[in-house]
C-alpha cells in the first residue's frame, strides 16, 4: 500500500489513460494553484480566466480528454464507470476548478431521457463541449428532501408554464440551458415529479442573487414566474422524473468519492512529507505516536473508501442498482475527508492553517460535500430504511 495511483482492476488501455490524467493534472493543474490561492485569499471567484481555462480545454481536446463518459456516437470515448472514478481521484489531488467537459451527472440525465430533438438541441453539443447546463431541483423549504418540492408546472396549449422558487442552484451564469424539476398535478412525495429544460433568457426565468459559498463555490437562488416553455421541453414523461434525477446524483455521489480519495492522497502525502523533515522537541513528527497513527488510519481507511467507489462502479455498469452504495460512499467519503484534511492541517501546525497551502481548500470543499447532494444524515436515513426493510 502507498500514496500512488491504483490501477487494480483496470486494463492496459485504462491504465495508459489514467496515467495521462495523472500527468495533466501535475503539469497542467497544478502549476495554476498559486493564482487560485490568491484569489482566495483576495475573497475573488476561484473560477480560472478565460486565458487560463482556454489552452487547458485545447489541451484536453488534443490528448483526447473530452466527452470521457459520453458514447461513441455524440463523439465521446464511451468510458467506463470504473474509469471514470480513477480519473475523477487524479482530479480531487488539485484545488484547482477544472473538470474534462461537459459535467457528466447532467450528461447522463440527457441521455436517459433525452427525446430524438432534443438530443440534437441539447445532448449533442453539450456532449461537444459548445454548451453548459445547470440543474434546478433543491427549493427554499424543500432541500434535502426533493420531494418536498412546491415548484409547479402547468400544461397550456402548446406551452409548458413554471412558477416557484429553487436555491443552490450552480452555473447560472455560464448555464445555456437548466434542467428544472417541478411538480405536475397535485401527487404527493415523488409523485407528478417532472424535468424540464429551459433555455437561459426565456421570459419568467429570473436569476435572483448570488449566494457565497465555501472552498469558493458559488450558487443562485432563482425564480420562476409565469415562466413559459415549449411543450417539446419536457424531458422524459410526466411524473417520471424522480428516477433519472436520482441517476444523476448517484453518479455525482461516485464523483464525489473518487475527488475525496484524491484530497485523501494529497493531503497525505503533504503531511508524510513534512513529518519526514520537521523537527520538534529533539525529534521527527515523523517518529511521533501520533503522527504515525493519523497516517496509518488515513491510508487503510483510504483504501476501504477506494474499495467502495470502485465496486460501486463495477455495479453501476452492470446495470444494478446503487442508492444504498452511493449513500455510503456519499457519507464515508466526505467524512474521511474531513478527517485526513483535518490531520495534515494539525500536523503543520500554523502553517497548516494558513491561506498559503491547498490544505484549507480542500477542507472546505469537503465540508460542503458533506451537505450537498443530500446531507450524511438523510443518507445515514435511507441507508437505515433499506436495511430494516430488508430484516424480518
Amino acid at each position: 500500500m502507498d500514496l500512488q495511483a491504483c490501477t487494480d482492476g483496470l486494463d492496459s488501455d485504462e491504465v495508459m489513460i489514467q496515467d495521462l490524467v495523472a500527468k495533466f493534472v501535475d503539469q497542467e493543474l497544478m502549476p495554476l494553484e498559486t493564482a487560485v490561492l490568491e484569489r482566495e485569499i483576495k475573497g475573488e471567484h476561484l473560477t480560472l480566466t478565460k486565458e487560463e481555462e482556454a489552452p487547458l480545454l485545447e489541451k484536453c481536446k488534443e490528448l483526447g480528454l473530452w466527452a470521457l463518459d459520453a458514447p461513441e456516437e455524440y463523439g465521446g470515448a464511451g468510458l467506463s464507470s470504473v474509469t471514470l472514478v480513477a480519473l475523477n481521484e487524479e482530479i480531487g489531488r488539485t484545488v484547482t476548478p477544472f473538470s474534462f467537459p461537459p459535467d457528466s451527472p447532467n450528461l447522463h440525465m440527457l441521455m436517459a431521457t433525452a427525446t430524438e430533438s432534443q438530443k440534437i438541441k441539447y445532448l449533442e453539443p453539450y456532449a461537444a463541449g459548445t454548451a453548459k447546463s445547470g440543474i434546478a431541483i433543491s427549493e427554499p423549504n424543500a432541500g434535502g428532501d426533493p420531494s418536498g418540492m412546491i415548484t409547479r408546472a402547468e400544461r397550456d396549449g402548446d406551452s409548458w408554464v413554471i412558477n416557484g422558487r429553487k436555491i443552490w442552484v450552480s452555473r447560472m451564469k455560464s448555464a445555456d440551458f437548466t434542467v428544472v424539476m417541478a411538480r405536475v398535478g397535485q401527487g404527493k412525495r415523488h409523485e407528478g415529479i417532472t424535468a424540464f429544460i429551459v433555455d437561459r433568457g426565456t421570459p419568467g426565468f429570473n436569476v435572483l442573487r448570488e449566494i457565497l459559498m465555501l472552498a469558493g463555490h458559488r450558487t443562485y437562488e432563482i425564480a420562476f414566474e409565469d415562466c413559459r416553455i415549449p411543450a417539446e421541453n419536457l424531458l422524459g414523461a410526466i411524473g417520471e422524473g424522480f428516477a433519472p434525477m436520482q441517476l444523476r446524483l448517484n453518479i455525482r455521489r461516485l464523483q464525489m468519492g473518487a475527488w475525496c480519495i484524491g484530497m485523501c492522497r494529497r493531503a497525505l502525502e503533504m503531511m508524510s512529507s513534512h513529518a519526514k523533515q520537521r523537527t520538534t522537541f529533539g525529534a521527527l513528527l515523523s517518529d511521533r505516536q501520533a503522527i504515525q497513527w493519523w497516517i496509518a488510519d488515513g491510508v487503510t481507511k483510504m483504501h476501504a473508501c477506494r474499495l467502495m467507489v470502485r465496486d460501486a462502479a463495477r455495479k453501476l455498469d452492470l446495470g444494478q442498482d446503487i442508492r444504498t452504495e452511493a449513500s455510503m460512499i456519499k457519507v464515508y467519503a466526505t467524512e474521511l475527508a474531513t478527517e485526513v484534511l483535518d490531520h495534515a492541517m494539525q500536523t503543520f501546525g500554523a502553517m497548516g492553517v494558513t491561506k498559503e497551502l491547498p490544505l484549507h481548500l480542500m477542507a472546505q470543499k469537503a465540508r460542503v460535500m458533506r451537505v450537498y447532494e443530500g446531507p450524511s444524515e438523510v443518507h445515514r436515513m435511507s441507508i437505515a430504511k433499506k436495511i430494516l426493510k430488508t430484516v424480518k
